[in-house]
């Protein structure tokens, strides 16, 4: 029950939107099939990269087939959690049913979002370089809606990512005691102070992650990276195949497609919407129609088809079972 009712809403959100009717559906199947192919299985690598890297955060305590279902479970919460929020909350209550001590959870969630900031911190400056100004598109050519204010949004989300990464980073790796002595004398004005508890509880929560980290190998931090930017650029390469299959790109526009994607992350990753829903296709448009014309709008659903979809499904199958096994059928 708890299945069917999961994907009837995951096919109701699908079919509900106004714009997909047949005659664009049909749009799909111009799509090249190498190129789709490529698509898939660049995909799956970036699948793999994620199980990967976390069963190499928790240090070999997980397996290969409990970090498939974290990944299954943590793309899920993801999916249905505004992008700003993340499903942080969700994974670490999964990280700690499979097992994992709260300090430990704590740790791994809050080093992949670390992880992951830091590849976009690193990535736009180099992207923006290596584009030579061709990084946003030309809206006002386009005659689309956004105009200068596309480079404004993204520079304040570029700031507060950057502000953010840089806190939790020297919150996490080198005075995480600090950190919760200024969250404390914060909330101690009286205007913060109904945020003191929580604050307090908080910064008890860095420093549990603090502690979880400590005496790592080189090794571990270089794999762990490494496998950051694989996972990225793998998502990435994804939208270049597809792109690839409406449109024949040179070298130099492939770059450009890329290098779009890393801005264009960055600003979804300050929507409000659950798995940035809606801002994901508008700015598509906006990045994207220049190389796609008639076809970016297929192309959207076509990459929400690879990259939304799937986990709400794969979601909806795994969640009731992984509940099951894990808070039901215990002592049986």
């Amino acid at each position: 029950m708890p299945i069917a009712l999961g994907l009837a809403i995951v096919f109701y959100l699908f079919y509900s939107d106004p714009n997909i009717t047949s005659d664009t559906l049909k749009l799909i199947f111009d799509a090249k099939l190498s190129s789709v192919i490529v698509a898939f299985l660049v995909l799956f690598a970036r699948d793999a990269g994620y199980v990967y890297r976390v069963k190499t955060i928790s240090d070999g305590e997980l397996n290969w087939s409990r970090s498939i279902v974290i990944i299954i479970l943590w793309e899920f919460a993801s999916a249905v959690t505004p992008s700003v929020v993340g499903g942080t909350a969700v994974v670490v209550f999964v990280f700690m049913a499979e097992g994992i001590n709260v300090g430990k959870s704590l740790a791994y969630v809050m080093l992949t979002a670390i992880l992951d900031n830091l590849f976009f911190v690193i990535a736009a400056p180099i992207v923006m370089l290596l584009t030579q100004g061709m990084i946003f598109p030309d809206v006002q050519a386009m005659d689309l809606e956004l105009g200068t204010s596309l480079q404004l949004l993204f520079f304040l989300s570029y700031g507060l990512i950057a502000v953010y990464t840089l806190v939790m980073s020297y919150a996490l790796f080198v005075r995480p005691r600090a950190f919760k002595w200024f969250l404390l004398k914060v909330t101690g004005f009286r205007f913060f102070k109904k945020w003191r508890e929580k604050a307090n509880q908080y910064g008890d929560e860095i420093i549990m992650a603090s502690n979880g980290l400590k005496g790592k190998a080189v090794s571990y931090w270089v794999k762990i990276s490494a496998a950051t930017t694989f996972i990225w650029v793998a998502r990435y390469l994804m939208l270049n195949s597809l792109v690839e299959a409406y449109s024949n790109l040179s070298v130099p526009e492939h770059m450009v497609v890329f290098s779009r994607q890393v801005i264009m992350w960055i600003v979804m990753l300050v929507s409000p919407t659950p798995g940035s829903s809606g801002t994901a296709e508008y700015f598509f448009n906006q990045f994207f129609y220049e190389y796609l014309g008639d076809y970016t709008f297929v192309s959207s659903i076509f990459w929400r088809l690879m990259s939304y979809y799937p986990y709400l499904i794969l979601g909806a199958i795994f969640l009731p079972r992984w509940v099951k096994s894990r808070f039901f059928n215990k002592g049986k």
